[in-house]
């Protein structure tokens, strides 16, 4: 599970498939960026010896040596990433979903044409440098925000990161009316790269931009307002919209999917004083909720150190690592935690779709399927090693982190009361 930290590099490489020629490598090490580059005799190896089975019709997806984890995807015959992790205990899964997330992003910024029809490497190169659409000091800095320690949860999980706010009715409430007045149906509210609150539009939203839009925002230097174009990698994959972002208050995001219209100088001062003026306080109240993701006063049990909530059906979810912060482990290795043992129980225990598997009439199959899970690291004497426990009911799957003293026969129970009172809120 990596507990102890993750001081492993990660290398995250992008090829022309059919030239073989690099586009971009990225790394990090201990989830800090790194200027450390594979040795071009390297990048050659990885991706020949992929070349080399698809030729003889052999698929190689994964390989493992005493202290590396490779993972090689194709993407529409054009775009080959290969991933290097030396971090001990790595997930495929959590590998192959990284990879998934680059290229969704890769479409994101520049379009799904540019990458599947390369007529010109140097300029595509370029493009993916530095990015007009992106305004960003930093170049990459979308991809370069999977590859660190972040804070989101949504590239591995597939699902919205998502707060829930003190006074949802009413932000929603005048986010419709907002939207309305815009002339688009998708609109939504977003503090630190996780949705406060959206339109029904917004929600419709397929993956992986659903994900990557309000994830990009959060990773986007303050601006009082932009105007760029995006690709749907699913809706919209050739043809760019329009994302239009407004600082309502610094951390706190008004996002806008749109066509040509509206114009960005339409939205004035006025208009967004008149919808959002009388709503201050409730806006200020969503700030602290980007780290802790539950509003004030939340229910949680003493022992719990972190959660994480999806409801699978939504492609929603919850995750926080804030609950009794001033306490071990540190909120940086919560997380690793938590996304460890997110991978563990998706590759090992519960099928990724289980949420859609609970329509099906095969009942044996069903009195099969795990519905809780439990890892203790460490010795499982009392005091001594965190708890980690995963209960799935229905489409909702809870994922918990709690402290060492947390008796292991009680597991089970603290886990469902926790999602029974977590259920109405997602």
């Amino acid at each position: 599970m990596g507990e102890d930290g993750s001081g492993g590099a990660l290398h995250l490489l992008c090829l022309a498939a059919n030239s073989g020629v690099p586009l971009f490598c990225r790394s990090s090490r201990g989830g800090a960026p790194t200027r450390q580059q594979l040795p071009f005799s390297v990048i050659g190896s990885l991706n020949g010896v992929h070349m080399f089975g698809q030729n003889l019709d052999v698929q190689l997806s994964s390989a493992r040596t005493e202290d590396t984890t490779v993972v090689w995807r194709s993407f529409h015959g054009s775009i080959t990433l290969i991933v290097l992790s030396s971090e001990e205990g790595v997930s495929e899964l959590r590998l192959e979903r990284l990879l998934q997330a680059v290229f969704g992003a890769m479409v994101l910024l520049v379009g799904l044409e540019e990458l599947t029809n390369i007529r010109n490497v140097e300029r595509l190169k370029k493009e993916l440098r530095v990015p007009a659409l992106s305004l960003c000091q930093a170049s990459y800095c979308l991809i370069d925000s999977f590859l660190g320690d972040p804070e989101l949860i949504g590239d591995l999980t597939q699902c919205v990161d998502c707060v829930i706010p003190p006074e949802g009715s009413l932000l929603q409430e005048a986010l419709s009316g907002f939207a309305e007045a815009a002339g688009t149906a998708f609109v939504s509210l977003v503090v630190s790269g996780r949705v406060v609150a959206a339109t029904e539009g917004w929600w419709r939203l397929g993956t992986p931009e659903a994900v990557l839009l309000p994830w990009m925002v959060g990773s986007l230097p303050l601006q009082a307002a932009r105007d760029y174009p995006v690709y749907l990698p699913h809706g919209s994959p050739t043809v760019p919209h329009r994302l239009l972002t407004l600082t309502l208050l610094p951390g706190l995001q008004l996002c806008l999917l749109c066509g040509p219209r509206p114009p960005l100088s339409q939205l004035d001062p006025q208009m967004l004083e008149r919808w959002w003026q009388p709503l201050l306080d409730p806006l200020r109240a969503c700030l602290p909720l980007g780290p802790r993701a539950l509003p004030e006063g939340t229910p949680l049990h003493t022992d719990i150190l972190g959660l994480l909530l999806l409801h699978l059906e939504l492609k929603r979810c919850l995750f926080t690592v804030e609950p009794w912060a001033d306490r071990e482990p540190s909120p940086e290795q919560r997380r690793r935690l938590l996304r460890n043992f997110y991978a563990l129980v998706t590759a090992t225990h519960f099928p990724p779709e289980l949420g859609t598997l609970e329509k099906a009439d095969d009942t044996a199959y069903h009195a099969q399927l795990p519905r809780a899970c439990y890892l203790v690291l460490g010795c499982e004497e009392p005091g001594a090693g965190w708890r980690l426990v995963a209960l799935q009911l229905g489409p909702r799957r809870l994922l918990l982190l709690l402290s060492p003293q947390s008796p292991t026969h009680g597991l089970r129970d603290l886990a469902s009361r926790t999602l029974q009172a977590l259920t109405p809120l997602l």
